[in-house]
């Protein structure tokens, strides 16, 4: 028996709360639709909350941190440990991350869903459901229960972030090994080619992003996903990280809350999300297009169109807290800009 959280109802957007929000802008002191993408934002925002003058702040952070077993293979640029060594980074406030939450009032959380070892940090949220994911080219990442327990912990942890006042929820990810993870899953869900998927994750070299692909492929051979079963599929070539993103959106979109997605592998979660429920990714704005090769693939399957595109690589949810301002940007206009009314200007003839 699977848990609720893989039947939770996600409520239509407000039609009406986002017609409303398209009137008052075109009140608003400018020439009609003149600031474009902006206002196409904020109506957007008004028909995830149901409110004509939406609210995103503050804004939420929680970075999932867990290890891939088919690191062991060796085609990451960097050793499993450097996952531990980059949470307590993240703990002591020296990661991007950390720099770009502070800078829009985000509360911030990291959670160990599947950290390869043990850490005893006052800070850190233990959530662990198993040291690291196993090596999939071998053997299935997890079990079923293990993969619907990660979806559990990522609805559970974003909810109590919801509940605490959090306005619009970012989702990050520390994991040595998990672009390797999300080009697998990206593949087994879109049937995709492993070549148009694969990039250089962390700046692993031509001959060993080669070796990747073969060791995706080969995987997928071996561990044959089901496209039509999420939990199959993250069962067998799936991360820790990946799932518990994937449980915090369906929990953001259960809680009318907008989620700021990050780059590829945040964008594998959400596919993954609609996957279990197609209806959220109506919650979801994405906030920047990845210069990895995945990433481009997911934002057509979800038929959507990143806020920036500033190159970046980095995960941790990094992009989307960089792009939140323009989210803030968006909400204000609606709420501190003058009408031609109030202002007493003449409006359009």
């Amino acid at each position: 028996m699977e848990s609720k959280v893989m039947t939770v109802h996600i409520p239509s957007l407000d039609e009406r709360a986002g017609e409303l929000a398209q009137q008052h802008a075109d009140t608003l002191t400018k020439p009609k639709n003149s600031l474009g993408r902006l206002e196409e934002l904020a109506v957007e925002l008004a028909k995830m909350t149901g409110e004509s003058f939406p609210v995103v702040s503050p804004p939420g952070v929680i970075v999932f941190a867990a290890d891939h077993g088919v690191v062991s293979e060796g085609m990451s640029a960097f050793p499993q440990e450097v996952t531990m060594q980059m949470v307590r980074n993240f703990l002591n406030g020296g990661a991007a991350i950390n720099v770009f939450s502070k800078s829009i009032g985000a509360k911030m959380y990291v959670v160990d869903i599947g950290i390869a070892g043990d850490m005893e940090e006052e800070k850190l949220i233990n959530k662990k459901i198993k040291y690291g994911t196993a090596n999939f080219l071998n053997e299935n990442a997890m079990s079923r229960d293990e993969a619907v327990k990660a979806i559990e912990t990522g609805y559970q942890q974003a909810e109590a972030m919801i509940h605490s006042g959090v306005k619009c929820l970012i989702l990050g990810e520390m994991g040595t090994g998990n672009t390797t993870a999300s080009s697998a899953v990206t593949a087994a869900f879109s049937g995709i080619s492993i070549e148009k998927l694969t990039g250089a994750g962390t700046g692993i070299k031509e001959n060993k992003r080669e070796y990747k692909k073969q060791v995706i492929r080969l995987a997928l051979e071996r561990r044959k996903p089901n496209a039509e079963d999420p939990i199959d599929v993250l069962a067998k070539v799936g991360g820790l990280e990946i799932c518990g993103m994937a449980g915090a959106m369906l929990a953001s979109a259960a809680n009318r809350t907008p989620i700021l997605v990050d780059g590829f592998i945040a964008s594998t979660a959400a596919l993954t999300a609609s996957k279990i429920s197609r209806h959220v990714k109506d919650y979801m704005i994405m906030a920047h297009r990845s210069v990895e090769p995945g990433h481009s693939a997911i934002l057509e399957l979800l038929g959507k169109e990143p806020i920036l595109d500033f190159q970046m690589r980095l995960g941790e949810g990094s992009g989307a807290a960089v792009a939140f301002p323009i989210l803030q940007s968006a909400v204000l206009m609606l709420k501190e800009m003058a009408t031609f009314e109030s202002a007493q200007v003449a409006g359009q003839v």
